[in-house]
């Protein structure tokens, strides 16, 4: 029983992410065959998606329950697509100018926070990443007898 509820709490994320997906083929279709979209269509259909992938990940992050200080960092990203979203879906809006100010602070912060290290973490199986200690001395990549090894 429990491991049908552990795939069960990870197949969710992974079925909203899927919904964010299929928003941007409807949003691609929109710029394909805008007339066949209502009046202000496109601001729902580019929100929609960033919405989706924003709540997509805050529960995956969730259900992988990863250290606090992870979760603290996904939060934020989550937070700056929900901000991108606002933007988009009321572009108008006297605070859509901060709504997109936000975002942006948020992505780079997050950018930096990946180049400088923080948090501390192993890499996520979960995305196929892996990690190889680096040896000592470097060993190189060219065989015995490359010419150009020098």
């Amino acid at each position: 029983m429990y491991i049908r509820l552990d795939r069960v709490h990870r197949a969710v994320p992974v079925i909203l992410g899927g919904f964010a997906l299929v928003a941007i083929g409807v949003l691609f279709a929109w710029d394909v065959l805008p007339g066949y979209f209502p009046a202000r269509a496109h601001d729902v259909l580019a929100a929609f998606p960033l919405a989706m992938i924003a709540f997509a990940y805050f529960v995956y992050q969730i259900v992988h329950r990863p250290p606090f200080r992870e979760l603290v960092k996904a939060t934020m990203l989550a937070v700056a697509f929900a901000f991108w979203a606002a933007n988009q879906l009321w572009p108008d809006l006297r605070q859509a100018v901060l709504f997109n100010d936000i975002a942006i602070a948020l992505f780079v912060l997050d950018v930096f926070l990946v180049m400088v290290g923080w948090p501390a973490t192993s890499p996520d199986e979960s995305f196929a990443e892996t990690y190889v200690a680096p040896s000592y001395p470097p060993v190189s990549k060219r065989g015995p007898g490359d010419e150009t090894s020098q």
